[in-house]
């Protein structure tokens, strides 16, 4: 594999280079800010049943906030759109800036390069606006200290509202048959790769019985070459994609050259195949030719629909299979982050993350878009308790909470994923697996050394 550097990743090396930061000359004073009459803009990238809720919460905080503070949220397309839009914002000297954006902790850090956001730590523990202790311990220990940077002196830049996890979806209807077919020899989901491989390669030969598609379509497995995939293989072989002490990516371990030699053995053998298209695989696995996919637990709804539309079958999720003892997760989500405008505008957008994200707004954004509750009294809401009690999909993906593990919170992540990405397409197109990761390696080590 040639060592080489994506169009957005030279861009986004020329930015943190080129722009000078948007250095605040010393901390906002804000317990003597007034946000009152504050419009804040809110950049998000949710879209139907999701953005129907938010909008229901954006209502309820600009109806009756004391402040008549006017929250305006607007859809600004995902993430990858997003991250462009606020680096060009920033390139740009931060002409039409956002008040409040979604960022993963890795863009926040990116951002951060250039001193674009506020540290909210001032906001989160002040005496006037900010969280009680009791609020404060009510968080998930692990979800509230991810958007702390050591890197960057302990700021805090980003706030939970909601997480997820990569998980297997699974056909268990399919499965069933494959074991009373004796075409596997195993009982319910995969909890290994060999038993993961056995019944995907299975399935290419003994077509669902209920399928809706073309049978001679059925596939076991369709990959999403995608940064999150390789990292949750990665973890599911017993290695880690970073080393945060040595702060440098570890892309070439042995776990990895063994997770992408696993994936490559798929392709070769028949078993699996690239998805083509967005969410692909969930209408695929929707219709019933194709047994397994991984992705997002926040996606149990959509993958829902397409059951209920498709050939309506049993589904479930599980862990990746693993060759770990237990389970090693791919955590993640999202954030909000504040960028810095006007310590009014600022103070505005936290009052809004405040409200967003107390235990009676966590219950109800938990149950409306699937994803886990950010605080613990809202998972043992009625709302989120009833929803564990009749949704046993949910509960199997929540139940796993305790292995997750995140990926890098570290600048420039996402110019690495799209290497990343690359590097899988390479590997599954047959490129040598400890090659190509040893470029890999280099080249994400080039981009971090960069930042």
């Amino acid at each position: 594999m040639v060592k080489r550097f994506s169009l957005f990743t030279l861009f986004l090396l020329a930015l943190v280079a080129a722009v000078p930061s948007f250095a605040q000359d010393a901390a906002v004073d804000y317990e003597n800010v007034d946000p009152t009459g504050q419009t804040v803009v809110f950049w998000h990238q949710h879209t139907g049943a999701r953005a129907e809720s938010l909008d229901a919460i954006v209502a309820d905080f600009n109806a009756t906030n004391e402040w008549k503070i006017t929250v305006e949220a607007t859809n600004q397309g995902n993430y990858d759109d997003i991250y462009q839009k606020m680096t060009s914002v920033i390139a740009s000297g931060g002409q039409g800036m956002p008040n409040l954006v979604v960022a993963y902790q890795n863009q926040s850090a990116t951002y951060q390069l250039t001193n674009s956001l506020i540290d909210m730590n001032a906001l989160v523990d002040s005496t006037k606006w900010g969280l009680t202790k009791e609020d404060q311990v009510d968080f998930f220990p692990g979800f509230f200290n991810a958007d702390v940077f050591p890197t960057f002196g302990g700021q805090r830049l980003g706030f939970p509202p909601n997480r997820s996890m990569e998980m297997m979806y699974y056909n268990a209807d399919w499965l069933k048959e494959l074991k009373a077919a004796g075409a596997i020899t195993f009982d319910g989901a995969p909890q290994t790769p060999e038993q993961f491989k056995e019944a995907a390669c299975a399935a290419v030969k003994n077509p669902f019985s209920k399928t809706k598609g073309d049978k001679a379509n059925s596939i076991g497995y369709e990959l999403s070459t995608d940064a999150s995939r390789f990292a949750s293989w990665t973890f599911a072989h017993g290695s880690d994609i970073f080393n945060a002490t040595k702060n440098e990516y570890t892309l070439n371990t042995d776990g990895a050259v063994a997770a992408l030699t696993f994936i490559q053995s798929l392709y070769k053998d028949g078993c699996a195949r690239t998805v083509t298209e967005n969410f692909g695989d969930q209408t695929n696995f929707g219709a019933g030719t194709t047994l397994f996919t991984v992705g997002s637990s926040s996606g149990i709804t959509f993958y829902e629909k397409a059951v209920a539309d498709g050939a309506a079958f049993d589904f479930s999720v599980d862990a990746i299979p693993h060759t770990t003892k237990d389970p090693v997760q791919n955590l993640y989500g999202a954030s909000v982050s504040i960028p810095k405008t006007t310590p009014e505008q600022e103070l505005a957008a936290w009052l809004f993350v405040k409200f967003y994200t107390n235990a009676v707004n966590q219950s109800k954004w938990a149950t409306a878009s699937n994803y886990f509750p950010v605080r613990a009294s809202s998972a043992d809401s009625p709302e989120v308790k009833d929803e564990l009690a009749t949704n046993s999909v949910y509960k199997a993906a929540f139940d796993l909470l305790p292995f997750g593990q995140p990926e890098p919170s570290v600048p420039g992540y996402d110019a690495v994923r799209t290497e990343m990405q690359n590097a899988m397409v390479a590997i599954a197109d047959g490129a040598d697996v400890k090659e190509t990761l040893d470029a890999l390696n280099v080249t994400a080590n080039d981009i971090l050394a960069s930042q």
